[in-house]
């Protein structure tokens, strides 16, 4: 029997991602596909390296969108940077810490974690006592926790990191494109993000960053590590190496679409500008939190330390969670739950890419409020 023609519903997609992708992006998917090892993709290959350099904040040049999502990208990074028996210390302030960590012992390294209460961030000197206790091979912290909505602070921690000869790792998949998080100025050795969330592109790639330093760990390595698709000396074969060869050898058929779609997102960023981006991300949180007061609703995590692009908000006690996420979506809009301990305890609403504008935060704000009104 013929199935009817895919007709998805239109959303405006406020959960902690996918965002809504610009129309341009849209666009670009829909562009002649070409072969993967084909000279115009492989111009295309180069440009978005180079793009996303720019986003990253970085001249590093093992810099690209890895295939697979922002998960693939982490771990590509853990088990091409640790080996068995290696150490690392963990920062752990929600669900994607713990997810850190456990990427790290699946590459078979001895993890120290470093918690913080949920809500809170650790603090410089709570990783430099780790540090003087016992140097390890790797730190890795989460900037942006999107179970807490806390942003961690990156400031000093990579020079106290390099002084202990360990390689400083960062999850920047929620705050890449959203607000600063300058790779080489904050001494940031490799960092993960994603293309679905504030770059504003589908999901499916996991945009990755190595330094010298991260490069170097990987090419002296004791064996190969236990991944062949995510195995980084295999994988710039075919992206190029830093004064390799021009010919590019297989690997594996890239998603030649989704990063047709990536390159126009990161071309959009830039062509916005940075520092502009990231005020129009903040603009929209402070809109969003003066809304939420008329409502008479509290965000969970503490002011001093909150994502602009990743809003935890309380629910009120007596409402039915699930029931105002349905209506929610009854109306064309996704919020997205709470994880873990805040699960049924808190909302989280991204305002994310093309979604961080006062329309789209009056509009949720609009809505929102009617659903409350008859659910209270």
């Amino acid at each position: 029997m013929a199935r009817n023609v895919l007709t998805p519903p239109t959303r405006l997609l406020l959960g902690p991602g996918p965002s809504n992708p610009a129309p341009e992006v849209s666009a670009a998917m829909a562009a002649p596909l070409v072969g993967h090892l084909d000279p115009y993709f492989l111009q295309v290959m180069d440009e978005t390296m180079a793009d996303l350099r720019t986003v990253f904040g970085t001249a590093n040049h093992h810099t690209i969108p890895m295939s697979g999502t922002g998960t693939a990208g982490l771990e590509a990074i853990m088990f091409n940077l640790l080996e068995p028996g290696d150490e690392a210390i963990i920062g752990v302030i929600g669900y994607f810490g713990q997810r850190l960590a456990e990427l790290a012992e699946r590459a078979g390294a001895r993890v120290r974690r470093i918690e913080a209460p949920l809500g809170e961030v650790i603090a410089p000197e709570r990783i430099a006592e780790q540090l003087d206790r016992r140097p390890p091979k790797l730190v890795a912290l989460v900037h942006a926790e999107t179970s807490t909505g806390a942003e961690q602070p990156l400031a000093g921690i990579g020079a106290l990191v390099r002084e202990a000869g360990a390689l400083f790792v960062v999850d920047c998949v929620t705050s890449l494109g959203g607000t600063a998080v300058d790779v080489d100025r904050q001494l940031i050795d490799a960092a993960g993000s994603c293309s679905q969330k504030c770059l504003g592109a589908p999901p499916g790639l996991g945009p990755v960053t190595f330094g010298p330093r991260a490069m170097a760990a990987v090419t002296t390595r004791r064996s190969k590590p236990a991944t062949w698709y995510l195995d980084l000396q295999l994988l710039f074969q075919y992206w190029g190496d830093a004064g390799g060869p021009r010919d590019r050898a297989f690997h594996h058929t890239a998603p030649v679409a989704n990063i047709y779609g990536f390159r126009e997102a990161l071309r959009l960023v830039i062509e916005e500008g940075l520092e502009a981006r990231y005020a129009r991300h903040r603009a929209a949180h402070e809109r969003l939190v003066e809304g939420l007061g008329t409502l008479g609703l509290l965000l969970f995590t503490p002011e001093t330390h909150r994502l602009p692009m990743l809003n935890v908000i309380l629910i009120p006690e007596g409402v039915d969670d699930v029931a105002v996420r349905r209506q929610m979506l009854e109306r064309g809009i996704e919020i997205g739950g709470g994880f873990g301990p805040l699960k049924g305890k808190a909302w989280r609403v991204g305002l994310m890419g093309t979604n961080a504008t006062p329309e789209v935060v009056d509009r949720l704000i609009g809505e929102l409020g009617e659903v409350l009104a008859v659910s209270r």
